[in-house]
C-alpha cells in the first residue's frame, strides 16, 4: 500500500474517496453474499450499551481475531468494514466490529455518545474481546476509529502487549485541528461536512429530547460545520471544555513516540480532508511506528481492479503489514 496507485479511471481524491464507499462493488466472491454477522450487546461500566458484531463463517475456534473500529458515523455494514470481512472469511479468521454509541442503529441511553480520543472507550472494548478470545489481537482503526485507536495505544504503552499484537490506522486524522478546519473548508465543506451533518444533528437531537438541557436546540440547528458541532455537542458531552481544547488533547500526533506495539499509519496524501503536510513525519514517531503515505487513495477509498472496481486492496495490504510483524 505504501506505492498504492489509483486506476487512471478514477483520477483525484474526492473520485478515489466517493467511488469506493458508494459504487464500487460491496460483496465481491462468485454469490456476491453479505457477511452474516452474530450481535452482541454489551452492557457498559456507566450503564449504558454498545452492539458488538462477530463474524465467525469459516474461522475454527482457534483461528487469529481480527477487530475493525470504524470511523464516523460508520457501522459494520460500511464498505471498508465489509471488505476487511470479506478478507477474514476467505483467511479463516473471527472478525469483530464494535460499535461506537449510537452507531449501531439504536441510540444509545447515556448522555454521551463518541469521540476522537475515546480511548477509554477502546481500552475497555479491547480488554473484553482480549478475555473472549484468549490471544492477543490484530486491531485496524478506520479514519476516527483509528485515531482513538492510536490515543489507546499511546496510553497503555507497554501493558498494550498483553491485549493486541499491533495496530493499524487507516486515514485516521491523527491532527484533528488540521482535519476540522480543513473539512469546513471549500467543496469538503460542501459534501463532506453536509453527509456527516445529516446524520450526526439528528442523532444529537434525540440525544436532547432523551436527556432536555444538554444544550440548546436552536443552536444545534444553526450549526453549519463540524467545529460549530464540536462546541455544542461532542466537547462538552465529554469532558472538554470546547472544540480547540477536544481537538488539541483527542489527537494522536503529538504522542506516537509514547507507542510500545507495532502501528501502522497510513494515510494518503491526496485524502480530501486530511492534509498531506499535518502528516507525521518519520523523524517525530518511534520505532515501533511505520508510516505509509502514498500519493492516492483519497480518504479510505483505496480503489483497485477494473471498472466498476473494488477496495480489496486496503485489508490485503494491511493484513499483509500485519504478517511482517509475527
Amino acid at each position: 500500500m505504501q506505492s498504492f496507485r489509483a486506476p487512471w479511471w478514477l483520477p483525484g481524491g474526492h473520485a478515489q474517496t466517493i467511488w469506493p464507499a458508494r459504487l464500487s462493488r460491496r460483496h465481491p466472491g462468485p454469490d456476491h453474499r453479505p457477511p452474516r454477522y452474530r450481535r452482541e450487546r454489551w452492557t457498559t461500566p456507566d450503564d449504558d450499551f454498545i452492539d458488538v458484531d462477530h463474524l465467525d463463517e469459516g474461522a475454527a475456534p482457534g483461528a487469529p481475531m481480527l477487530v475493525l473500529f470504524h470511523g464516523l458515523e460508520g457501522s459494520s455494514q460500511g464498505s471498508y468494514a465489509l471488505a476487511f470481512a470479506h478478507w477474514a472469511r476467505q483467511a479463516g479468521w473471527h472478525f469483530v466490529v464494535p460499535h461506537f454509541r449510537g452507531c449501531s442503529g439504536e441510540l444509545n441511553r447515556a448522555p454521551r455518545a463518541y469521540h476522537s480520543g475515546d480511548f477509554e472507550e477502546i481500552g475497555w472494548i479491547l480488554g473484553r474481546l482480549r478475555l473472549q478470545h484468549g490471544a492477543p489481537l490484530q486491531v485496524v482503526g478506520i479514519s476516527l476509529g483509528g485515531n482513538a485507536l492510536l490515543r489507546w495505544a499511546e496510553e497503555a504503552g507497554e501493558s498494550a502487549a498483553t491485549v493486541a499484537r499491533a495496530v493499524a490506522a487507516v486515514c485516521s486524522p491523527v491532527d484533528l485541528a488540521a482535519s476540522g478546519h480543513a473539512i469546513g473548508r471549500g467543496l469538503n465543506r460542501q459534501i463532506y461536512t453536509r453527509m456527516f451533518l445529516q446524520t450526526m444533528r439528528p442523532k444529537a437531537l434525540a440525544k436532547l429530547a432523551q436527556h432536555p438541557g444538554l444544550f440548546k436546540r436552536e443552536a444545534m440547528m444553526a450549526a453549519r460545520d463540524l467545529y460549530d458541532f464540536d462546541n455544542l455537542f461532542t466537547a462538552p458531552l465529554h469532558g472538554f471544555r470546547n472544540t480547540e481544547d477536544y481537538w488539541a488533547r483527542a489527537s494522536a500526533k503529538p504522542q506516537l513516540h509514547r507507542i510500545r506495539i507495532p502501528a501502522l499509519l497510513l494515510n494518503a496524501r491526496n485524502d480530501p480532508f486530511i492534509p498531506a503536510a499535518s502528516l507525521p513525519t518519520a523523524a517525530a514517531v518511534g520505532r515501533f511506528v511505520t508510516l505509509w503515505q502514498p500519493a492516492q487513495g483519497g480518504h479510505v477509498g483505496f480503489p483497485g481492479g477494473r471498472f466498476p472496481g473494488h477496495g480489496l486492496g486496503l485489508p490485503e495490504g494491511v493484513m499483509g503489514w500485519f504478517a511482517q510483524q509475527g
